[in-house]
């Protein structure tokens, strides 16, 4: 019988493989991100952004696969089941957050297509349009647009929702949004998983909220300058309300000592308090604010 002869793997796909081992040790941060549906344009533009942030790899899975295998990491190995079909590579240097939040940044409004579901209720709003009367005018009315013509151009009554949350786009709907230059859609790489090499910890939902973030960064500075007030802790923060608290108690002894009534309002005690513990509910953040909060 003659020997099985072993393919040989060409050396460039080798030094490649080398490369992506090299980059999942050194670099602190190795995300994945789904690319589906970005057109190459966007693409390379979301690239010169990210320069000197992020490298950005679209190798073939084996690749990808076999440097995970030989960087030697059992955590790392976890995200082989989140590679996919239209995927990039990114490592980077910055935290896991930080990079989820340049490419959430780095998006670009789309247009709708039919098919499609609606991210949110989509509303044609009141006001005037750059659309002339003509086929435009029964496109409206069919979607029960209430219009008006004013100075030769087409203008909305009132506002009007022409998909719900979730629905599909049907094509009428989709041409009338592609006329108005309604974008319910954004495009851009999506965060789908990450592993921090530092911590060596697996990130397998990654949610940015910006809004989210700095409420609660505000919650938990509000308790923390209630309690330290409460403590007599003293700081350039706590001291303010600790004198604007004296002056307003000085007030009242004098008003009470003197029987004359206070010329100036007090401080309000809620401004001094404690601040209510905060209904417990669900959030997804970004980087840490909930866990801030929890720690006052």
């Amino acid at each position: 019988m003659k020997p099985k002869t072993v393919a040989k793997i060409p050396e460039k796909k080798l030094k490649e493989v080398e490369i992506l081992k090299k980059l999942i040790k050194e670099k602190k941060t190795f995300l994945i991100a789904s690319i589906k549906n970005i057109p190459g344009s966007q693409f390379q533009e979301i690239g010169k952004k990210l320069r000197g942030k992020a490298i950005i790899k679209v190798p073939k899975k084996s690749l990808i696969f076999r440097a995970i295998e030989k960087s030697g990491n059992g955590e790392v190995k976890k995200l082989k089941e989140y590679i996919n079909e239209s995927f990039a590579l990114l490592f980077s240097d910055l935290d896991t957050f930080d990079l989820a939040a340049e490419l959430l940044k780095n998006r670009s409004p789309a247009k709708a297509k039919s098919g499609q579901e609606a991210p949110v209720d989509i509303t044609i709003e009141e006001g005037p349009t750059d659309l002339v009367p003509g086929p435009a005018i029964s496109e409206l009315g069919a979607l029960g647009i209430e219009i008006r013509i004013e100075k030769g151009k087409i203008h909305i009554k009132k506002p009007k929702i022409i998909v719900k949350e979730g629905e599909k786009i049907k094509q009428a709907v989709a041409d009338v949004m592609a006329k108005l230059d309604i974008r319910p859609f954004s495009i851009g790489f999506i965060p789908l998983c990450s592993f921090d090499t530092i911590e060596n910890k697996l990130y397998t939902e990654i949610k940015i909220d910006s809004e989210a973030i700095v409420e609660e960064l505000k919650y938990a500075f509000a308790k923390a300058l209630g309690f330290a007030v409460e403590i007599d802790y003293i700081n350039s923060e706590t001291i303010k309300v600790m004198i604007g608290k004296a002056t307003a108690h000085e007030r009242r002894l004098i008003s009470i000592i003197t029987g004359e009534p206070e010329m100036v309002a007090p401080v309000q005690e809620a401004e001094v308090k404690p601040i209510e513990e905060k209904p417990k509910e669900e959030k997804s953040v970004g980087s840490g604010a909930a866990g801030l909060a929890s720690l006052f």
